[in-house]
């Protein structure tokens, strides 16, 4: 075997070798770049079947709290009209959405409501002890 640290003809200079760094470089983003895109592309594909599967499982449970309703107003017309069973059913959903858009409203009113005494008041102080106005402590 012949060592080819050894040999002159296959010795390079260092002017040479450093000529070649660029487009190592180069070619090592390009494949580090690659191999990124690659993972991310099947992350995304797993993401998007698992979202397909979020909503077919809603769809299904959606159709499944149907066919709960529909039996609760036939297990009340047993013992009422059906009519009424059916009327009774609608005015308890029409309660339950009510107070959950009264529960969400509320939420978002707290969310999007200004706090003077918050992030913003903080920000202005923070201002303020940059440019030494005001008091602040030291």
């Amino acid at each position: 075997m012949t060592d080819t640290a050894s040999n002159p003809k296959t010795r390079r200079s260092l002017s040479a070798l450093l000529g070649e760094l660029p487009s190592q470089i180069g070619d090592l983003v390009r494949a580090e770049l690659a191999a990124f895109k690659a993972e991310l592309t099947e992350k995304l594909k797993g993401l998007g079947i698992g979202a397909a599967m979020f909503a077919a499982a809603a769809l299904f449970l959606f159709f499944a709290g149907c066919v709960f309703i529909a039996t609760a107003i036939i297990a009340l017309a047993l013992v009422l009209p059906l009519w009424l069973s059916a009327l009774i059913i609608a005015v308890v959903l029409l309660i339950i959405a009510v107070v959950l858009a009264l529960v969400g409203l509320k939420k978002v009113k707290a969310a999007t409501a200004t706090d003077s005494n918050g992030v913003r008041a903080s920000i202005r102080e923070d201002i303020d002890a940059l440019k030494g106005v005001g008091e602040y402590e030291h």
